[in-house]
């Protein structure tokens, strides 16, 4: 399967073992502006980085030149933020899986509209050093996660007919509806746990610890 990392400009974790752990180096790494700041600080060489470049100064920009790294500039002014832009290109390269890193905390208007990107590409996962941030699908399973903590929040009005199997509080054919805190701080007891329902938008968070 291939994967690839994309960098925001949000906050990161400040662990380097974080970093080791996901093996970015052996993968495609893609940043949007100022994340190039922390690809650099990590001796990662980017494949692309996209933006106005507002954040970065010229000595980060020389870093990328000296290294062939692809600059892509637009204009301060835009229908999109430099985050989104970049991973409509990189949903496009056809990769199995993106995994967004710094894509969370900072400005609450940043965050929320990095987490609903997920519901607009594919494969579009955001990972720091508690969680991971994902799209559930339809009759998705977890596997060998046992006793792992994960939530179900819902972004649609009603999430139809949702079963939950192999979780500590398990749910049959049940109607989550947008504001519930119903399906918060579930845990995982089964080394096969399946989530399934009929319609609806829900997103899934997954504790790492």
């Amino acid at each position: 399967m291939t994967k690839a990392f994309i960098f925001l400009n949000g906050e990161f974790p400040k662990e380097k073992s974080f970093y080791d752990n996901l093996n970015i180096q052996s993968h495609s790494l893609f940043c949007a502006d100022g994340g190039a700041k922390k690809a650099i600080e990590l001796n990662i060489v980017p494949s692309e980085v996209w933006g106005d470049f507002d954040s970065l100064d010229n000595t980060y920009i020389e870093w990328l030149i000296d290294r062939s790294v692809k600059l892509k500039k637009f204009n301060k002014d835009k229908d999109f933020t430099d985050g989104e832009l970049l991973i409509q290109y990189v949903s496009s390269l056809n990769f199995d899986d993106i995994y967004v890193v710094g894509g969370l905390g900072g400005r609450i208007d940043h965050a929320l509209t990095n987490i609903n990107l997920i519901f607009k590409y594919d494969n579009l996962t955001f990972i720091n050093e508690f969680e991971k941030l994902f799209l559930v699908k339809n009759n998705q399973s977890f596997n060998f996660l046992k006793e792992k903590i994960v939530s179900f929040i819902p972004f649609s009005d009603e999430i139809l007919d949702l079963t939950l199997d192999g979780f500590q509080y398990p749910l049959f054919k049940h109607t989550l509806k947008r504001g519930d805190s119903t399906c918060i701080s579930n845990v995982i007891t089964s080394e096969k746990a399946t989530v399934k329902f009929s319609s609806g938008k829900l997103l899934g968070t997954l504790s790492l610890d």
